[in-house]
């Protein structure tokens, strides 16, 4: 009997790749997982996924490969399958790995939700998107706010953002800012954990969600999944609610996993309606209906607020937006540059002349980035050049437009002010009356 797994590679970014090894693969005696690959997240590659996590199949850990070696590891490896397991990313972009794959000489795989979302004990609210950047952030806060109205324990579970020691981020809990700071976290995740800690709401997050998942159930009512990029849920969701962005029309149905999103959701969110155009809203619409005739649809709009609108009017500001929003989401502004043109901006500084360090790199690979920065900040590098990007241009304010307060992780020299948005539900049904007979 011939007993040879099958040799197999993950292609990934550090979220997916990890869980849907941890969920299909690691006890699996069919399947020999030879390395994984990494993209889209910089700094990611060259590390390995330690043994702690690995399990007894790979007491010597696993490899993490820059994707674009990942031809010639096929052929040199005789690699007899690859599973493609990240997200945000055209159909056509998965299906010319596919052909790459092909060519090379191995199978091509993407797995379900079904093989790869976790059975919990407590009713799962999912907030997905079909896009990076749509709003699924305001949408889980807006959720928890709903659910804590029923006087029962909400836990946010977020999708993994694992950038450093995998070892030590095997199960993360975050309940106050301090745990933040012990942790070391990185813009991007301090940018999905603050708002909730703001809001007395415990955020579960690491690497093993099957651990993760113990350790939520010992201490929620309810579990609210916070998706990220627009990747599938990772704990199957008593009501799933997909967010979908009219200043991207038609993305819902040429991105993936949003497409999936869309067509599993119970729940579809029209955001930002109040500075769409209403022809894009109305496609959306159209898109929404053709692809999922069963969802509810709800409209909404994330408002702006800003404290003193008069320090924008009239100054030459520099813009500092989301940064997964601008890069993978491929959005050319957000919320920062709507808001400056909004409150009479005179000007929006172009910082690339200010670039520095790994800014320009960013820079480099999203041409299409207008007039702003983004905030990148995967490292403590990527913080620095953030830093001394915005201290070195030419202007009279800083907009920013993170969830996240910059200020208080680096010294902004200019006059700066932050910028906030919340979802609200525009007419009936709101979230409060679907969620209210849903989880009756």
């Amino acid at each position: 009997m011939n007993t040879k797994r099958i040799q197999t590679v993950i292609m990934g970014a550090a979220g997916r790749d990890f869980h849907n090894f941890n969920c299909y693969f690691r006890e699996n005696p069919l399947y020999e997982v030879l390395a994984f690959t990494a993209t889209q997240i910089p700094n990611i590659e060259g590390r390995q996924y330690p043994p702690s996590l690995s399990g007894v199949s790979y007491p010597g850990g696993i490899p993490i490969l820059p994707e674009e070696e990942l031809t010639e590891f096929i052929r040199e490896r005789g690699v007899e399958l690859v599973v493609f397991s990240y997200s945000d990313v055209s159909h056509e972009y998965v299906m010319h790995c596919a052909s790459r794959i092909i060519a090379a000489g191995a199978n091509f795989m993407l797995l379900g939700g079904e093989a790869t979302m976790l059975t919990p004990s407590k009713p799962v609210v999912s907030v997905c998107a079909v896009r990076t950047g749509c709003g699924k952030s305001q949408t889980t806060r807006r959720v928890a706010a709903i659910l804590k109205r029923r006087k029962k324990n909400v836990v946010v579970v977020r999708h993994p953002m694992p950038y450093g020691d995998l070892s030590r981020q095997v199960v993360q809990r975050f309940g106050s800012l301090e745990d933040i700071e012990r942790h070391k976290c990185t813009i991007e995740e301090r940018e999905e954990y603050e708002p909730h800690i703001d809001n007395g709401t415990v955020v579960f997050a690491g690497v093993d969600y099957g651990e993760i998942l113990k350790a939520v159930e010992k201490e929620a009512d309810f579990i609210i999944w916070d998706g990220g990029n627009n990747d599938l849920p990772f704990i199957r969701p008593t009501v799933h609610i997909t967010v979908v962005d009219p200043h991207r029309p038609g993305h819902e149905l040429m991105y993936h996993p949003g497409e999936t999103n869309l067509r599993m959701a119970d729940i579809v969110v029209i955001n930002k309606i109040d500075t769409a155009d209403y022809e894009d809203v109305l496609l959306v619409s159209e898109n929404i209906r053709e692809a999922n005739s069963r969802a509810w649809i709800v409209e909404a709009a994330s408002p702006i607020t800003i404290s003193d609108p008069s320090l924008v009017m009239g100054k030459r500001v520099l813009v500092v937006e989301d940064g997964p929003t601008l890069t993978h989401g491929e959005m050319a502004y957000g919320a920062g540059v709507i808001a400056a043109r909004r409150y009479g901006a005179a000007e929006l500084v172009d910082p690339r002349p200010y670039l520095a360090g790994t800014l320009k790199e960013t820079f480099d690979q999203y041409p299409d980035i207008g007039p702003l920065i983004p905030a990148m900040g995967y490292g403590p590098q990527q913080v620095a050049d953030l830093n001394e990007t915005i201290n070195n241009t030419d202007c009279d304010l800083v907009l920013i437009a993170t969830p996240v307060n910059l200020a208080k992780i680096m010294d902004i020299r200019h006059p700066h002010i932050r910028i906030r948005y919340e979802l609200q539900e525009i007419g009936h049904p709101t979230l409060e009356d679907l969620l209210n007979e849903m989880l009756k």
